[in-house]
């Protein structure tokens, strides 16, 4: 069941995810097809997350998105005031490179994202620990990791070592940092992904249904529907969790199962590619030691994650 809206503002909203935004030309969202998709989500009763570009938004548009209780997605440093009034407050923040990221101020009440490539991500790790000292979440987004290879892998698990010990050093300090690629598996006792599709739909400037802004901003995508008409999703069964098979029977329960990384490695949206099912275990790997250290510290978890000898689980598919 569809629970979420995210509305694109502009064809150059910011990408806080693994895709690219294809689009450079600024063209705005009409404002009569914001009230539209605002009183759509209305009538659904749906959860409205707001995508900004990098430019400021006439005043026109502020107020009709402050007239509605919703979460903001922005990119860094965009500034939405009518004189000395701010509208539509950041709840989620968008660096698109790690290097932003360590070159700016952050806030401790905020969620920000870190957009990076595995390159500057291998290299970023005391920039990348830094961070999440002085945020509320921190989710690191890697936008190439369908280009893994097995030495990527081995730093990328390097890498979560060297992040979980500042995590726990966090901890151990009287903190509680929520960091995706780690803490996130501690609490889940279930798959918690993206729901592109299932749970959340993505409205574009054009009026039109996307399974999620990537099948609008960039190549090869398509639509699933219209305000005039409502949503169209063809086998909309495959977005869901119980019509994958690889997915349902895999425990990396904080893997985000990108419906458009899948396609474009598999050409199906319910199979992941090799690449992004083993950054996942990877991940629950290193939650399942570092919860192992909380514990003997004193910290109550009530998750167990067990010990498991793959990476894959397509490698034990005979066994499900």
């Amino acid at each position: 069941m569809i629970k979420y809206i995210v509305i694109l503002l502009d064809d150059t909203s910011t990408s806080f995810c693994h895709y690219a935004n294809s689009k450079t030309v600024q063209r705005p969202m009409p404002l009569q097809t914001l009230k539209d998709g605002i009183r759509y989500a209305m009538k659904e009763n749906l959860n409205i997350q707001f995508v900004y570009p990098e430019y400021t938004l006439p005043k026109e548009y502020l107020e009709v998105i402050d007239s509605i209780d919703h979460t903001d997605i922005k990119p860094f440093g965009v500034s939405n005031k009518i004189g000395s009034t701010t509208l539509c407050g950041s709840d989620i923040v968008v660096f698109n490179t790690l290097e932003e990221a360590v070159d700016s101020q952050v806030r401790s009440d905020t969620t920000y994202v870190v957009r990076t490539d595995k390159a500057c991500l291998f290299a970023g790790c005391d920039a990348l620990g830094t961070i999440l000292g002085k945020v509320a979440r921190l989710n690191v987004v890697i936008t190439d990791v369908q280009t893994f290879t097995e030495d990527d892998f081995e730093s990328y698990k390097s890498l979560l070592g060297r992040l979980s010990e500042k995590v726990e050093r966090l901890y151990v300090s009287g903190r509680s940092p929520q960091l995706n690629l780690l803490t996130d598996r501690l609490l889940l006792d279930q798959m918690n992904n993206c729901g592109a599709g299932e749970t959340t739909i993505t409205l574009a400037p054009d009026g039109r249904f996307y399974v999620c802004p990537a099948f609008y901003q960039s190549a090869g995508g398509y639509a699933v529907g219209d305000l005039e008409h409502g949503l169209d999703i063809k086998n909309q069964q495959l977005y869901r969790l119980d019509h994958a098979p690889v997915c349902r029977n895999c425990d990396a329960w904080q893997c985000r199962r990108c419906v458009w990384i899948n396609r474009l490695t598999t050409l199906e949206v319910n199979t992941p590619s090799h690449e992004q099912c083993v950054v996942a275990h990877l991940e629950r790997n290193q939650a399942m030691k570092l919860l192992k250290r909380l514990k003997t510290k004193g910290f109550g978890f009530d998750q167990e994650i067990k010990e498991i000898d793959y990476l894959d689980p397509f490698t034990i598919r005979r066994e499900w």
